[in-house]
């Protein structure tokens, strides 16, 4: 079997399905939001996808889960394709680095290193500059602060979940069932 036969099989359509639900759920109703802070654990679905399914697939569910979630359940204004750009590349960030890899301090730090500066920091403020002008400025150091109180947080769940002994068990038993 070649190689994009096995990225698409059913099995592997069906658990990126129940991950970007997963990406959608933490995304929109276990989020926590402000007028000016949004603190959001849909990050742990998409690791999850990203350590079985690897960039390809974790980058395509990301943009899928962010287009679908506004779409059913929008909040704040209406879909705008910059923050699917910025789910897309949050996935593939996190399937370069953990898909068939150990999962280490090094490896998670620099995988949410890049996505805190490079989508966090850069593109989603580009994004609200794009959509609300130079107000986006104030809200800016709120924005650093959080990312660098949720930094170690992430870090620390990303790494005990790439180590946890039963979940690595499980993964390897899906990717060779």
């Amino acid at each position: 079997m070649n190689k994009n036969k096995q990225l698409l099989s059913t099995k592997n359509i069906a658990l990126m399905g129940i991950l970007m639900a997963g990406q959608i759920i933490f995304d929109r109703f276990f989020a926590f939001e402000t007028p000016l802070l949004r603190i959001t654990f849909s990050f742990i679905p998409t690791v999850l996808m990203a350590m079985i399914l690897g960039p390809t697939l974790t980058a395509t569910g990301s943009a899928l889960s962010d287009f679908f979630g506004i779409m059913l359940f929008p909040k704040n204004g209406t879909y705008f394709p910059g923050f699917t750009i910025s789910a897309l590349i949050t996935g593939y960030i996190y399937g370069v680095f953990f898909y068939k890899k150990k999962i280490s301090w090094k490896s998670t730090i620099i995988a949410r290193l890049l996505i805190t500066l490079i989508v966090n920091l850069f593109l989603n403020t580009l994004w609200l500059y794009m959509l609300q002008g130079k107000a986006v400025i104030a809200f800016l150091p709120s924005r650093i602060i959080k990312d660098l109180l949720l930094f170690p947080i992430q870090v620390v769940i990303i790494y005990v979940m790439g180590n946890h002994k039963e979940l690595k068990k499980q993964i390897t038993k899906f990717q060779h069932s």
